[in-house]
């Protein structure tokens, strides 16, 4: 088969919290100022970062994840990636290290080059070590670079850049800047499009980096991969899909899946708009209802509008927020409730610390899908489980509720990984 070559780069770090989606932004939005078309890809079932990633490369953002979409999968749209791109960067999860599938598992799997952003800000020579450390730590890995982030001065830059082992390119420094810096909230960083600078941000990010940023690694080689046979299982079948700040934690691959399948894609507001579009099935993605409780709440002709959905016997599907916006009720933790849907019983409370995390996958009628849970709320409700999903190691996950047409959980889908199960719960199957 054809093989597509391309400069690329994993983004990756010794830990969380090292400012590697703020790095890979930056680095995106450099390349792309010189006149370079830039792909960024982010490592792990993540949601958020992707929205800044886009907004910095001017270009989708996909997931790669070796349990979640597939070693195929991650193939195709990398070779697709690389077929009409200048630079690949790929934005790592944790740290390189870290979690089963991780970041270095899937920069092994396809030969992808490290950049390590480390947080120089309280070390001199011991950057150097770090450095060394990830680079050989696994043999099956290369780390090519690194790139030192909170680095206030010139001669501070100098000592980290003089510590590194021989081998490793400089990519230069980022210092501490409020204005470049990305807000964050529980489930991680603020929506792309509720922050108002958020361009602006980028571009002092990128101005904050030295030309030698730009340096580009060899190309490397992505093999052609046959693409699944989708079916037309969703022909002529419309979809309403929500998607506004209460609710936006959708997969791009998600809604190219079902319009692979035949699906017609209408997006509506459960804050803004008074009535679901015409549809055969609904699907409300997971999102941050609870920071919307009054506005959903007050929405009384689109509540009344997804309940005779509901009556007529049409399909919801509805993952993690989407599912507590279905509850009688929420409960944001900090004493105030408001009342929901009422298409199942039960309450949501959020809590302080997070409540799940992790890769599952459920099987379902025609497929095991397989996605994540991400959740803060604690789920209480008489209604017993439907199906429940697995952990890779085959531990108990996530409950799937069926309640006539609504199929709800919070469990998070990656509907490549199985379009004949989700055709068949959006069809009433």
């Amino acid at each position: 088969m054809n093989a597509a070559a391309c400069p690329a780069l994993m983004v990756s770090a010794p830990a969380s919290g090292q400012g590697k989606t703020t790095v890979t932004a930056a680095l995106a939005r450099r390349h792309r100022q010189a006149g370079r078309r830039v792909r960024v890809f982010k490592c792990g079932p993540d949601f958020l970062d992707p929205m800044i990633l886009e907004r910095a490369s001017g270009a989708p953002v996909h997931q790669l994840d070796l349990f979640m979409c597939g070693e195929a999968q991650c193939r195709r749209l990398l070779r697709e990636a690389a077929q009409d791109a200048d630079i690949i960067l790929v934005e790592g999860v944790m740290g390189l290290f870290d979690g089963k599938p991780s970041a270095a598992d899937l920069a092994a799997r396809f030969g992808l080059p490290v950049l390590a952003v480390i947080d120089g800000s309280a070390m001199a020579q011991s950057f150097g070590a770090l450095a060394h450390g990830l680079a050989s730590y696994r043999s099956d890995i290369r780390v090519v670079a690194a790139l030192g982030n909170r680095v206030r001065s010139e001669r501070h830059a100098e000592m980290l850049a003089e510590s590194l082992p021989p081998g490793l390119h400089w990519l230069g420094t980022l210092p501490p800047d409020e204005q470049a810096a990305l807000p964050e909230r529980h489930l991680g960083l603020v929506q792309a499009g509720e922050i108002d600078d958020l361009d602006a941000r980028i571009d002092r990010a990128a101005s904050n980096l030295s030309d030698v940023a730009l340096w580009l690694p060899d190309p490397v080689p992505f093999a052609d991969c046959e693409g699944p046979d989708f079916g037309q299982n969703l022909a002529g079948r419309r979809i309403a899909v929500a998607r506004d700040a209460a609710f936006a934690f959708i997969y791009r691959a998600n809604i190219g899946c079902l319009e692979a399948m035949g699906a017609q894609i209408t997006f509506f507001s459960p804050l803004a708009d008074f009535s679901l579009p015409e549809c055969d099935a609904l699907w409300l993605p997971g999102g941050y209802p609870e920071l919307h409780l009054d506005r959903l709440s007050a929405n009384h002709a689109m509540a009344q509008s997804i309940r005779a959905h509901h009556a007529a016997g049409k399909t919801i599907l509805a993952e993690c927020g989407g599912m507590l916006y279905c509850l009688d009720q929420i409960d944001d933790g900090k004493g105030h409730r408001a009342p929901m849907l009422g298409l199942m019983p039960g309450a949501a409370t959020l809590q302080p610390r997070l409540a799940a995390l992790g890769p599952q996958a459920i099987d379902l009628p025609n497929g095991a899908l397989r996605g994540h849970t991400f959740h803060y709320s604690r789920l209480e409700t008489t209604l017993a489980p439907h199906v429940r999903a697995q952990t890779p190691e085959g531990r108990p996950g996530e409950a799937m509720f069926r309640l006539g047409s609504l199929w709800a959980s919070y469990f998070h889908g990656y509907f490549p990984s199985a379009p004949s199960a989700v055709a068949s719960i959006l069809t009433g199957g």
